[in-house]
């Protein structure tokens, strides 16, 4: 028997409300879990947000220096994911366009190291373009380096964060800015570090300066070149002061070797494509802003602590002697070789003539035993160090270093002026600031400034 036309007719109506109200839910669920992931995704961002900016990565020992953490954090997002955007692009314009007529516009590799950084600010502030590359390995504590890249921004000088050997990157840069010169003070440096890890002084010293040239030479125009050689190249050489002319084919360490590769490469690459290159060979530069690895930087911190510190003489028992220069004489330096740098010849990777090809001296001209330099430091820190002497192992450290500058004298007027306790007295001061130090000398000085004298 048939159901009745009625019955039938509301059945159909409730499966027919049933589905609408199933396809109602589900719209509803599916917006919902859309509405959930988008809530839980802005969550973790926050909290990530919240969490990279109020604590700083545990290998950042220093307390003192938290607040980078706040800048480098916006600085990567600001710049480095949006690397070839139009934001970056502006930056490294900016950063790289000079203020005064005829200025210069300088590409400075290893901006965020010791020279470099000095080199940089000074470029800047006599109104020249710089734009920084660096890649802020770990070979000494980062965040020094950090610490140098915000002093570099707060003089408007914008550093890109990158490899020499990412060919790409150079090629894009040098798209962007028709640089004049370079100055090339990014390498891996270092003399007994090499014993540890050779692979990176041929693939920064070598590999990453060989890339650099090559983007150099097809640059239209070509830019001209000032580099970073080094007093090592002079090896095992005993003729003393060291001049230009002496022989540098005995290098005493692989840092040496790789340094008297690039001076031969630098020769081929003049030769061949017309590039403009001219060598400078520091003597122990040292100062504020300096190397966590140099012996005044790690005397200063172990004489602190009370640590013993390792005090070398030679195998027949005479005292190691370093021509140490001062970092304001070495950025003059600098900048005289830049500014008597002649153009490069070359054109689309051809040379259309000859081309300038030079290599100095920078030094202070008067070495001085290290025995007397911890003496020097004993005086500045107020404490008495624990000397442990011993004789030089054989790790490529040479005995003694002398500089004769005739050369970059008569080139560029480079006169050092800074004497080993002028130079160490300003490196103390800033070393005590930037760890935030209390030395015996500063406590005599607060508490002298405290309770002065009466007047008899």
């Amino acid at each position: 028997m048939a159901s009745p036309p009625h019955t039938s007719k509301t059945l159909k109506l409730e499966r027919y409300n049933s589905y609408l109200r199933r396809l109602h839910s589900t719209k509803v669920l599916n917006a919902s879990s859309k509405l959930i992931f988008r809530v839980t995704l802005l969550i973790a961002l926050v909290l990530i947000l919240f969490f990279t900016l109020n604590y700083p990565p545990l290998s950042d020992k220093n307390p003192n220096h938290a607040h980078l953490h706040h800048h480098n954090f916006l600085s990567a997002a600001l710049f480095t994911s949006s690397a070839g955007g139009d934001a970056w692009e502006k930056q490294v314009r900016h950063s790289s366009t000079p203020k005064k007529p005829n200025g210069l516009s300088v590409l400075v590799t290893g901006a965020a190291g010791f020279v470099g950084s000095h080199c940089s600010i000074a470029l800047k502030k006599r109104g020249d373009g710089v734009l920084g590359l660096d890649n802020f390995n770990s070979y000494y504590d980062p965040s020094l380096k950090r610490a140098r890249q915000k002093l570099l921004l707060k003089n408007q000088v914008f550093i890109v964060e990158g490899d020499l050997n990412d060919a790409s990157l150079l090629t894009k840069l040098f798209d962007v800015v028709p640089f004049t010169h370079i100055l090339h003070l990014a390498a891996q440096a270092g003399v007994r570090y090499a014993m540890q890890n050779p692979q990176s002084y041929v693939s920064s010293n070598i590999a990453g300066f060989v890339n650099l040239l090559e983007v150099a030479k097809a640059a239209n125009p070509q830019p001209a070149i000032v580099w970073a050689s080094s007093s090592s190249v002079y090896g095992l050489n005993t003729q003393v002061p060291f001049s230009e002319l002496d022989r540098t084919d005995q290098p005493a360490s692989l840092y040496a070797a790789t340094k008297k590769a690039g001076e031969e490469i630098a020769h081929t690459y003049n030769h061949i494509y017309g590039l403009s290159l001219t060598g400078l060979r520091f003597f122990t530069v040292y100062g504020p802003w300096g190397r966590p690895d140099m012996a005044y930087f790690f005397f200063t911190k172990d004489i602190l602590q009370g640590k013993p510190i390792d005090v070398y003489q030679t195998q027949d028992k005479k005292q190691v002697a370093r021509d140490f220069t001062y970092i304001d004489d070495v950025v003059k330096g600098c900048l005289g070789a830049l500014d008597t740098a002649e153009k490069s010849t070359g054109s689309g990777g051809k040379k259309k003539g000859p081309a300038q090809l030079r290599v100095y001296n920078l030094g202070n001209t008067s070495p001085v035993p290290v025995g007397n330099l911890v003496s020097i430091l004993e005086g500045l820190l107020r404490t008495k160090a624990r000397k442990h002497v011993i004789k030089m192992p054989r790790n490529g450290d040479v005995p003694y270093t002398h500089a004769n500058v005739t050369l970059a004298n008569r080139d560029f007027g480079y006169k050092p002026t800074t004497d080993l306790a002028t130079g160490l007295r300003k490196f103390v001061k800033w070393y005590v600031d930037y760890y935030g130090i209390q030395t015996r000398a500063k406590k005599d000085s607060d508490i002298n400034s405290e309770h002065p004298e009466e007047s008899p």
